[in-house]
């Protein structure tokens, strides 16, 4: 009986790991990372709350878009000659390692202008320390070392849910007491 009650808790404890992981965030929702319509993404940005540790899911048609990740002067400028990371699978996840701003543009001539372009700004997790500053802890891309690359949990959530996971993992806690003082 006792290895029934600790199987039921391993299990459970396994089946909210996955909701315990930060947000995802679709960029664009459910219009994704286009030129195309009325998208604005910097009002997009400013109605949602991002942590470190939730990720920004760009979708879109890599064959007429693609996501680079720049420095500020060249988000302001439109360049993205010279980005930080690039990203062209068309379903790219990209993972917020450490507060601050983090700027993202499609560097298809002439599609940052027409606004496609957004800065995100990541606020410290409550869930501990955040990661120390760096400017490649983004993320993954072929150019960047196995060390920082990550991957985002499964399909998009709503920004919701970063909100629920700490109830969700009290509810873990509380459900293994009881399976095991039983």
């Amino acid at each position: 009986m006792a290895l029934a009650k600790r199987t039921v808790a391993f299990v459970l404890m396994l089946a909210f790991v996955g909701v315990s992981l930060g947000a995802v965030h679709k960029v664009g929702d459910s219009t994704g990372w286009t030129s195309l319509g009325n998208i604005d993404y910097l009002k997009w940005a400013s109605t949602k709350t991002f942590h470190v540790g939730d990720s920004l899911l760009f979708e879109y048609n890599p064959q007429f878009h693609n996501v680079m990740q720049v420095t500020h002067n060249d988000f302001q400028s439109c360049n993205g000659t010279s980005a930080i990371a690039s990203y062209t699978s068309g379903s790219d996840s990209v993972t917020l390692k450490r507060p601050g701003h983090f700027y993202f543009l499609c560097g298809v001539p002439g599609h940052c202008q027409a606004g496609q372009k957004v800065d995100v700004l990541v606020k410290a997790s409550s869930k501990g320390p955040s990661a120390s500053p760096s400017p490649s802890t983004l993320g993954s891309s072929p150019a960047n070392s196995p060390s920082e690359m990550a991957s985002a949990p499964g399909p998009a959530q709503s920004s919701a849910l970063s909100l629920v996971s700490s109830k969700v993992s009290s509810l873990i806690a509380v459900c293994v007491c009881l399976v095991f003082y039983f």
